[in-house]
């Protein structure tokens, strides 16, 4: 199964439309995205661009250039539409999976191996889901991946190529305007170790005035904004720069082995994720050494590097995924060459059970997803009975071919799958998020015009709701600040675990609840229920003497 070079860049593209951009608004908004929104909601109402605000507040805790992005895109397409709002990402996710393909083709001079990698990223399960959420970590690795390319160009020509060396610069200052120096310490600053350890920099004293340009423009494209919120609301800025500061060896405090099983991120690349990290068994298979060594460092490192930091969260291995992907592109390649006359049974066994496992999904779909989603398929039959078609077709194929060793079509039938799940699959996705009681809280608004009073928080904000409700919301208990509205009447909404110190505080004022905006995907009896999900709302009245 031959594909033609020419059409590699075209493939990828039709398979990141694929992935990334069809049913882009099947998922409910969750709170990372919904303070992104906010964020970007607050830009085009109140103006907002560079004093970034978070429901009327200061916001400076990640820089605004995906914000700037999002707040563009839903002014062109709406604010109420999760498609514009979510697009920025996946046109970004773009930009990563096409300058990964040319790096490596630059790196191994392979233009087919930087397929298969490429296409391992843009199907491994972290990448897919930051892809199409409204979050900001694509943005700064994306954007720093096209440096990173820019960079190894500057480092490989022997003349000087000021082009190269302004691009990277041009693109660091992007990836810091995304999210600051994330990238910079989980993406490059390992790629630097690794390709000194490997290829020494050659020639790099050469090369000081590019470079120095490289710094200039990086430094000045990464700090200006920092620069404006420290002088023009320096007591916020600053305030936010020492708690995100602490937060960093405070907040999520996770052991240094909590990323160890980092691989499992790739999804249903886990096993020749895992395999193709074994080095001493890789090593003289591959038709690369140097370059597979280069992945290789670059991906233990990063997650090294990231291992120190005591602050932990699984998003932050998302930069991982990009050397890793490369990794594994290595180990896939090889079983392209090879497997057919693999004899060691120890070599056949992991990539059966991976594919196997894959194909076996796709065969028993049809009969198991129905008995899991029969209760929430009511108006999605069409697409359940599409996609069981689909998933069974590919799953017989996936079998077929690997029985015959024909390992490439395999790996091809992979992507099927995936992208399968994602335009067949990803309107599903409600069938599986039952709540009877849901509720949104946009519904307060229709309270609010029937009665014209006005509504207030009581204490604590979930970014999901305050999104839903479509506007800012003062908030009564803010820390040891309370603020009793001077009013004879309005409305209050009140979570499960405030209860109590409303009713304390509003003793004097009769208290008419009157219903529960329920925001939870999944009922009450699911644990998975969460408290900061729904509100109890109050019609509160003051009392008269």
């Amino acid at each position: 199964m031959q594909i033609p070079k020419k059409n590699y860049v075209l493939l990828l593209v039709l398979t990141c439309l694929a992935i990334f951009f069809v049913n882009l608004d099947a998922l409910y908004v969750n709170i990372m995205e919904a303070r992104n929104f906010i964020t970007a909601r607050e830009m085009l109402i109140d103006g907002n661009w560079l004093l970034t605000t978070f429901n009327g507040e200061p916001r400076y805790q990640k820089p605004p250039l995906p914000t700037w992005l999002t707040a563009i895109s839903a002014g062109i397409f709406g604010l109420k539409s999760l498609f514009a709002l979510r697009l920025p990402a996946a046109i970004v996710t773009v930009v990563l999976v096409l300058s990964t393909f040319k790096f490596l083709t630059k790196l191994t001079r392979r233009r087919s191996f930087a397929f298969i990698a490429a296409l391992i990223l843009s199907t491994s399960f972290y990448i897919v889901f930051a892809g199409r959420n409204g979050q900001w970590d694509i943005f700064t690795h994306a954007f720093m991946m096209v440096c990173i390319y820019n960079l190894y160009l500057l480092f490989e020509r022997s003349n000087k190529n000021y082009k190269y060396a302004i691009i990277a610069g041009l693109f660091f200052g992007l990836s810091f305007m995304s999210k600051g120096p994330v990238s910079l310490y989980a993406l490059l600053l390992p790629f630097l170790i690794s390709y000194g350890i490997v290829f020494k920099f050659r020639n790099l004293k050469d090369k000081w005035f590019p470079l120095l340009g490289f710094l200039i423009i990086a430094f000045v494209l990464s700090g200006w904004w920092h620069w404006y919120t420290l002088t023009f609301d320096s007591t916020a800025a600053s305030a936010i720069t020492q708690k995100e500061a602490t937060n960093w060896l405070n907040y999520e405090v996770k052991p240094f082995y909590y990323y160890w099983s980092f691989f499992t991120q790739s999804g249903i690349w886990t096993i020749p994720a895992f395999i193709s990290l074994l080095y001493p068994y890789l090593k003289d298979k591959v038709f690369n050494k140097k370059a597979y060594l280069f992945t290789f460092l670059w991906t233990v490192i990063a997650v090294v590097l990231l291992s120190i930091i005591p602050e932990k969260k699984s998003r932050y291995l998302l930069p991982v995924l990009i050397p890793l992907a490369m990794n594994t592109g290595f180990y896939i390649e090889y079983l392209f060459r090879k497997f057919h006359d693999f004899s060691d049974k120890k070599e056949k066994i992991p990539v059966y059970f991976n594919f196997g496992l894959i194909a076996t999904i796709g065969v028993i779909f049809p009969i198991a997803g129905y008995f899991f989603l029969k209760n929430g398929l009511e108006g999605k039959m069409f697409w359940f009975v599409s996609l069981s078609i689909v998933l069974f077709i590919i799953g017989i194929l996936m079998w077929r071919y690997l029985l015959r060793k024909k390992i490439k079509r395999v790996f091809y039938l992979n992507i099927f799958f995936i992208a399968a799940i994602i335009v067949l699959g990803m309107p599903l996705a409600k069938a599986v998020t039952i709540n009877p009681e849901y509720k949104g809280l946009d519904n307060l608004n229709v309270w609010q015009e029937k009665t014209e009073l006005p509504v207030f928080e009581f204490a604590s904000v979930a970014p999901e709701l305050i999104w839903a409700y479509g506007n800012k919301m003062n908030i009564i208990k803010n820390g040891d600040s309370i603020n009793i509205p001077n009013l004879s009447k309005f409305g209050v909404t009140v979570s499960e675990d405030d209860k109590i110190s409303f009713r304390d505080i509003f003793k004097d004022y009769k208290l008419d609840s009157i219903t529960r905006y329920d925001m939870n995907a999944k009922g009450r009896d699911d644990r998975s229920h969460k408290t900061r999900l729904y509100r109890d709302f109050f019609l509160v009245t003051k009392k008269e003497k």
